[in-house]
């Protein structure tokens, strides 16, 4: 494998590895914070397409001569080249690079990854999101390459994770509600964008294909990326924090936290089943809990609700073995009402 970096001057080094900081800054600051990474992702591909735009900017200026190869030759996918597996990395590098010329073209592949990759994380998390995304950027890339073998033409660009979103959203979730601007901008139920955008996609592919009409679009990624992630997301979501086909009122606000929440709802402990803390210890209840403890007893079954009876209760009540204050602790098993002088005294459920 030759590759044209062994010329690369030291211009064209600051430049690729600005490639790099730019696309890996952003993707490391969501790992270190745990926020989220479709927005991490797309700051990524903005800043990386920056790049790319300086770079052509600076060779039509006359800044920055091409010493070795074009800066990006070693990273754009081309079929011919990598059929004895001599460039197996352009089948990921590719999706991280956009023709400097088409600004729509990232811009298309971020609008994707926002509207429909935030809600999708929410649902999975963030490193079931991350396998969701590779993927669908490798189902693409694979179909792009098999479908092309022989081709020298470059291909670049995310479009097949940005479908393989679509796919993996219909496989799992198909009537979540979601944003979008199809028509006019409004919430739309997901298997309606999904199929809207898979029925364009086979159209224009049977355009290219069946009729032999030139086109500069990887169809066949698309479609390679929308599928493979179809048919694996079942395995990738399974023991994740949302059932697939549930139906409620779509994603929350924060994947983490509605993660956390679901996941302290299947251990919380059924109230129901054991006694409160003073009938257990044989002692008569204070008259100004009653009321809320059995409002605790009759609405604990989410973690919010039985978290804020808890809390009203230990406004009310205090520690039945030293008279002490008490406190709510939240736990993975839910909230816990305990004494906050020893909780020994009192740790209940």
């Amino acid at each position: 494998m030759a590759s044209g970096m062994d010329l690369f001057g030291g211009g064209e080094w600051t430049l690729l590895g600005l490639w790099f900081l730019a696309l890996l800054w952003p993707i490391s600051s969501a790992l270190r914070h745990k926020s989220s990474l479709a927005l991490s992702l797309t700051v990524g591909l903005l800043l990386a397409y920056i790049v790319q735009v300086l770079y052509l900017f600076l060779l039509r200026q006359g800044l920055l001569e091409v010493t070795g190869s074009y800066l990006w030759d070693d990273f754009w996918l081309i079929p011919s080249r990598i059929g004895v597996f001599d460039w197996p990395h352009t089948l990921v590098t590719a999706g991280f690079l956009h023709s400097p010329l088409d600004a729509t073209h990232v811009l298309g592949n971020i609008l994707v990854i926002v509207l429909v990759g935030v809600p999708l994380e929410q649902r999975l998390g963030m490193k079931r999101f991350a396998a969701v995304y590779v993927v669908g950027l490798l189902g693409g890339s694979i179909a792009w390459w098999v479908m092309n073998l022989d081709s020298n033409t470059p291909s670049v660009g995310a479009s097949g994770a940005a479908f393989g979103l679509f796919g993996a959203y219909l496989a799992g979730w198909p009537r979540d509600e979601i944003a979008f601007p199809l028509i006019l901008i409004r919430k739309w139920p997901v298997y309606v964008i999904a199929l809207i955008y898979f029925a364009l996609e086979v159209a224009r592919a049977y355009q290219t294909l069946g009729l032999n009409q030139a086109s500069d679009v990887a169809h066949m990624a698309h479609l390679g990326g929308f599928l493979a992630a179809y048919f694996l997301l079942p395995f990738i979501a399974k023991g994740g924090p949302y059932a697939l086909g549930v139906q409620d009122d779509g994603p929350s606000s924060s994947s983490d936290v509605r993660a956390r929440l679901n996941q302290v709802k299947a251990n919380m402990v059924d109230l129901a089943g054991i006694d409160d803390p003073w009938t257990a210890k044989g002692l008569p209840m204070p008259r100004s809990i009653r009321e809320p403890l059995r409002n605790l007893l009759a609405s604990a079954d989410e973690p919010e609700t039985r978290l804020a009876w808890m809390e009203h209760l230990a406004e009310l009540a205090t520690c039945p073995e030293c008279e002490g204050s008490l406190g709510v602790v939240e736990r993975k098993g839910g909230p816990q009402l305990q004494c906050s002088k020893n909780h020994e005294h009192l740790c209940w459920p």
